[in-house]
Parts: C-alpha cells; sequence; structure tokens
C-alpha cells in the first residue's frame, strides 16, 4: 500500500507521464490479483489478512488451469514445473518419495514412482506427525456430472485406496451434486442421482466400507450442523472480491457459485465429522486430488489458522490426457475423448486405435528410421498411469524411441492392458447393491477411536 501511494506522488512529478500510468495500472493488476481488491489510495486491504498464495493470473502463452478449464498449447501437457513455481507449492521429490516409503513400509505407489502425483503442500508435516504417533485423515472427491465416470477419473481413487491401506486412517469422499447443479444445465434430481451412480463406481475402487465415508453434499449438508458451521465459519472469512480473484466469478454468476468454495472447503476440517472425529479440531487433513483443484484449497489452507483448524495437506496429480493429445484433459461431456468405464472391449479398442494421438511417424520407413516421440504419445502416457511393470514400460519406451515398436503395436500394449483393467471393474460395480451405496453414504461411527 505504502509502495503504491508513493508512486502516485512520483507520477504526478514525472514527465514520462504515459509510461508511469502503465505502470500504475500494472501495479494495480497485480495489488488486486494479491489481495482480491481494488487499489484505494491510503487504504490497506479490508476484512482481515489477505489471501497470499493464490498465484498469479495467467498471462498470454501460459497453461490455463483452474477447477473448469485446463488447456496448454503444448503438445507434451501442461509444464507442472512452471506450475509448481506459479500456485507456490512444492515438488515431490525422490527424497520425499523415499520417506513415504520408509514411514509407510511400503514400496512407492507407481504414480509416485513416475511422477504422476507430482506435487505437495505439507506432506512432510503430516509424515512427521505420522511418525509421532499422530493420525491423519484422507478427504477426496468427485463433481459427479454423467452417469458414467471415465479412466481418467480413477486417478485420485486408485491412488487415495493406496493411501488408506498403507497409513490405515479414515477416509471421507465428497460427491458435489450442488455444485454439478450450480454449473451446469441439470436438475437437483439429475445430479443427486449422478452421484449414487458415481458411488458406486468409487466403491468399486476396492474402499473399506468400515473405514470409509462417502457423501452427497445435497444429503449431508442439511443433516449435519457440524459440517454447515464450518461452511459459515467459512464464508464469513473470505470475501466477495477475494473470491472473484480466485475464482474469476463474475458479477452474473449467482451467488450458488460465489458461496460454494466453502462448502467444498469445510470436508478439510475434522470437526465437520462429529460421528467420526467425535469432535475433535486438530486431526489433520489430507487431500489427494488433481492441481486444477488446488485453488479451493489455497483458500482453505488461509482461512483454516483464522478459524482454529490446522491447515489441510495436499498431494497434486497431473492430468489424465484427452484421446486426442495432452493440450486437454479428458472430458465426460465427449465420448471421442474419453475411454469409459462403462465402454465394451471393443469400443476401448476402436476409441484408441481411431483417436489416441501418436508420437510415430508419417510411415513405417521414417518410423524405424527416426523412432518414435513417447513424450506426445497418448498410448504411452497411458501406460504410465495404468501399467504398474517398471522395466516393461522402460523397454516400451526404448523400443518406441528406436523405433524398433510401431505406433500399432504401441497401441495394442495399452488395448491389452485397458480391456482387462476395466472390464474387472465393470464387474466389481456389479456386485455393489444399492444396500451397499447406502451404507457407505450413512453418516457413521468408523473403525477408529478418537
Amino acid at each position: 500500500v505504502t509502495v503504491l501511494t508513493n508512486f502516485c506522488f512520483l507520477i504526478r512529478n514525472n514527465p514520462d507521464i504515459d509510461a508511469a500510468v502503465q505502470l500504475l495500472v500494472k501495479l494495480k493488476l497485480e495489488y488486486k490479483t494479491a489481495t482480491g481488491q481494488d487499489y484505494k489510495a491510503g487504504c490497506p486491504p479490508s476484512d482481515g489478512p489477505t489471501l497470499q498464495d493464490n498465484g498469479p493470473s495467467v498471462t498470454e502463452g501460459e497453461d490455463l488451469v483452474n477447477p473448469w478449464n485446463v488447456t496448454t498449447t503444448s503438445a507434451k501437457g501442461v509444464d507442472y514445473d512452471k506450475l509448481i513455481v506459479r500456485f507456490g507449492s512444492s515438488k515431490i521429490d525422490q527424497e520425499l518419495v523415499d520417506r513415504i516409503e520408509r514411514v509407510s513400509g511400503q514400496k512407492p505407489h507407481r504414480f509416485l514412482r513416475r511422477g504422476i502425483f507430482f506435487s505437495h503442500r505439507d506432506m512432510h508435516q503430516v509424515l512427521d506427525a505420522y511418525e509421532s504417533k499422530k493420525s491423519f485423515y484422507l478427504y477426496t472427491g468427485r463433481g459427479p456430472s454423467s452417469e458414467a465416470m471415465h479412466v481418467g477419473h480413477l486417478i485420485p481413487f486408485i491412488f487415495t485406496k493406496w493411501l488408506q491401506d498403507v497409513f490405515d486412517v479414515p477416509l471421507v469422499i465428497q460427491l458435489t451434486d450442488d455444485e454439478k447443479y450450480l454449473w451446469k444445465d441439470l436438475s437437483v434430481e439429475e445430479c443427486h442421482r449422478y452421484a449414487v451412480e458415481n458411488a458406486k463406481d468409487i466403491i468399486a475402487c476396492g474402499f473399506d466400507i468400515n473405514k470409509t465415508f462417502i457423501f452427497s453434499d445435497l444429503d449431508y449438508m442439511g443433516s449435519s450442523p457440524g459440517f454447515y458451521r464450518n461452511v459459515v465459519k467459512i464464508q464469513k472469512h473470505v470475501t466477495f472480491n477475494q473470491v472473484k480473484g480466485i475464482f474469476g466469478f463474475t458479477d452474473s454468476d449467482c451467488i450458488g457459485k460465489i458461496s460454494f468454495p466453502a462448502i467444498q472447503a469445510a470436508p478439510s476440517f475434522s470437526t465437520s465429522f462429529p460421528q467420526i472425529f467425535n469432535g475433535r479440531k486438530d486431526v489433520q487433513c489430507l487431500i489427494p486430488c488433481a492441481i486444477d483443484q488446488d485453488p479451493y484449497f489455497r483458500m482453505t489452507r488461509d482461512v483454516a489458522p483464522r478459524i482454529g483448524y490446522p491447515k489441510p495437506a495436499l498431494l497434486h496429480s497431473t492430468f489424465f490426457p484427452a484421446l486426442q493429445g495432452a493440450q486437454s484433459k479428458m472430458s465426460a461431456s465427449d465420448p471421442n475423448s474419453s475411454i469409459f468405464l462403462t465402454d465394451t472391449p471393443k469400443q476401448i479398442k476402436n476409441k484408441i486405435n481411431k483417436h489416441a494421438f501418436s508420437g510415430g511417424k508419417d510411415t513405417i520407413e521414417e518410423h524405424r528410421k527416426y523412432g518414435g516421440d513417447p513424450d506426445v504419445d497418448v498410448s504411452f502416457m497411458y501406460l504410465t498411469f495404468f501399467l504398474e511393470d517398471d522395466e516393461q514400460l522402460d523397454k516400451i519406451r526404448q523400443d518406441y524411441t528406436s523405433g524398433v515398436l510401431l505406433t500399432g503395436e504401441l497401441k495394442k500394449r495399452l488395448i491389452d492392458t485397458l480391456q482387462p483393467m476395466i472390464s474387472a471393474h465393470q464387474q466389481r460395480r456389479k456386485l455393489v447393491t444399492d444396500e451397499m451405496v447406502q451404507q457407505f453414504m450413512t453418516s457413521r461411527p468408523l473403525d477408529f477411536n478418537y
């Protein structure tokens, strides 16, 4: 504030007024990005502490990453190193991966070994507490915008299940059916039905019913005073200007959108689940999620100490690319961009052969001579997510890069990997009954003593 006030004085005495005015405009924009408020000379930001780590706004040529849109001009996908700097998170380095292995006593998940979960906030703090016999809990979620989920939606759940298994901690899964009603052209009833259907796919991932609570916002908000009280506390400590600065809301957005971030933030605090944590407010939360969800939790982390709660820790994943290439993530609204969990083996084969972007050369002769580029090849990218064997994956990379392995052969490797995986998921989902869903989604104590 003092810098800008002094700068205003200098402008009045500077002969090069045009240049000075341009710089002032730039500084005002940076001020608004940092505080969520318009600059007023002599007036510090109002409503308590500002949100410090929401990251600068996107400039021309940068990747666009927010909870609703992910786009990049690079065929290799988002530049995650730059994103770490922009968002102010920390890279998951080999030292952290090794520490997770030591503390858990288990081989790190392939998502950690391969940098698919690549960024974190306060993971060392979680491990410090765990080594001191202090537990934590897991929180992840899903926005149910359609009945069928695609394979990209499985990434946080596959990893969260591994975390739950190796650390033996409670898990809460939020289904934001209220969010989808506010953002999509869907009825409340449709959104809630999608939440229940998506819950079946989530349960089919193998979560332990005695350690997992799945909830629909439309159901739980009205039945849990503890949850709603936390929503209200968060709402009081975030201004309208701040949410506009963080999420890009405009004056024409409905008030439901503006207030929604507090609802996604509330599960980060253990008092939102008194039936599980017996009213304790000191149990830290660990959130595995794709990095496009980070704006919600940067806001949450800023609010947490002001309402007396520990900041949630986060583990961020990369995006699962669309079949057409890594410039965008998979979309449930475009059937040809995605491999759905409902696809038949024939559909999987046809989609990969027809739509999967190739890093190979135009002719077999050129490919044999120059080799392919696995860093832009979607089939190879998918194998990094789902092929467990590290040595086999390295061999495929070498063979494709050298030209020994052709594009069609690489696609066949992916087809042979995905078909049995999705078929097995479909079989597990058939075993999920309505009664089982009701059990998972009933507010109840879990098998932990707090």
